[in-house]
């Protein structure tokens, strides 16, 4: 009898996302002027965005105001339908509308707290009401005991009964994550959670965020304009600028080792206790008007290593290490490049380059 051949080991699967959005494209009809005859015309809120949740990890979403991650935020909620593109829970698309079985799911928690919460409520109304509309508990009161100290609002005896405006700003942060939480939720959109509240507080809340990460293996979209608070808390970071996505990676390699211009620029504009000298600011200015954004990529009237093709094509996304994706001229082959500019004056459909895996290229290294 011969003995049975031992199993050969194999890598363990990558999680799959419980929420992804693929390639999210929103636009809004805007009015030039007042009156009846002004004129309406399109802004480019969000464009090709893709971005997916695992269980257990915090993707934060990073750029200036106006660069779309809010627009995100809500497109991945189903609180706005997107011109083009898909929102998918387990893989699955997502049917019009924003379904009760998608909403109990998907929570989002605003910016600010007070205008979330009703103040003609008190905090067990804010609380009951999503677990009796979603049948979560048969004991209500119990449940809300429980949510509440689940966000360490404990005992829950001192805050059930009280109105938000007599909570601190921090307390209404926790209140409204507690309400995502009481209808059992798998994802939180958190949307700039923590810019309302006082900077005493706001580790407070952050901690909270992963402790619920790490304890109850929630997928989190932490919504934010400091790059060095998603750094504490994201496993991932996506920066946006201009309603694309210019550069995703691991939180620590993408601080450490930013690989676009407008991700440096960001990194140089953070505090930094550690920095001996007075931050690098090249390249500074406002961003473009999503109204009538410039040709080619988005940053190039502001990158200090602008070339010709970034002013006559969109880049493309470029793998400059594993994980970690830069959509950069930068980082494309000289000749890549120069057959992308001569596709592009020639109106021919360029070919997608390929990533060299090296070192960016210089400007003036091109030829």
């Amino acid at each position: 009898m011969t003995a049975a051949a031992s199993p050969i080991p194999t890598a363990p699967a990558a999680v799959a996302p419980v929420l992804e959005g693929r390639d999210l494209t929103k636009y809004f009809s805007v009015k030039t002027s007042r009156g009846i005859l002004a004129r309406r015309v399109k802004l480019h809120a969000v464009e090709g965005v893709s971005v997916s949740l695992t269980p257990g990890a915090v993707t934060a979403v990073v750029g200036e105001s106006g660069s779309g991650k809010t627009t995100v935020a809500r497109l991945l909620a189903k609180i706005i339908t997107p011109d083009s593109g898909e929102v998918l829970l387990d893989g699955e698309p997502v049917p019009r509308g924003r379904p009760r079985a998608f909403a109990r799911q998907v929570q989002m928690v605003f910016q600010d707290p007070f205008a979330s919460l009703n103040p003609v409520h008190r905090v067990r109304y804010h609380l009951a009401r999503p677990i009796r509309i979603h049948h979560i508990s048969q004991d209500v009161d119990a449940a809300v005991d429980d949510v509440l100290r689940r966000v360490s609002l404990d005992p829950p005896s001192q805050y059930v009964d009280k109105f938000p405006h007599e909570l601190s700003g921090g307390q209404r942060q926790r209140v409204a994550i507690a309400r995502a939480l009481a209808v059992q939720a798998r994802v939180l959109l958190a949307d700039e959670p923590i810019s309302m509240l006082d900077v005493s507080i706001r580790l407070g809340v952050l901690n909270l965020l992963a402790d619920l990460r790490d304890r109850e293996r929630l997928a989190i979209l932490y919504v934010t304009h400091d790059i060095a608070s998603a750094r504490y808390l994201a496993d991932t970071i996506v920066v946006m600028y201009a309603g694309q996505v210019v550069e995703r990676a691991p939180s620590v390699r993408l601080t450490d080792e930013p690989a676009h211009p407008y991700t440096q620029l960001l990194l140089s504009a953070a505090p930094d206790p550690d920095r001996s000298e007075p931050p690098s600011l090249a390249g500074s200015g406002a961003p473009p008007s999503l109204l009538d954004p410039p040709s080619g990529c988005r940053f190039h009237p502001r990158c200090p290593h602008v070339m010709e093709i970034c002013r006559q094509q969109e880049p493309p996304s470029v793998d400059v290490s594993p994980r970690h994706t830069a959509a950069c001229w930068l980082h494309v082959e000289p000749a890549q490049r120069r057959v992308s500019a001569v596709s592009a004056a020639s109106g021919a459909e360029p070919g997608t380059p390929t990533a060299p895996g090296s070192s960016p290229t210089s400007p003036s290294q091109e030829d």
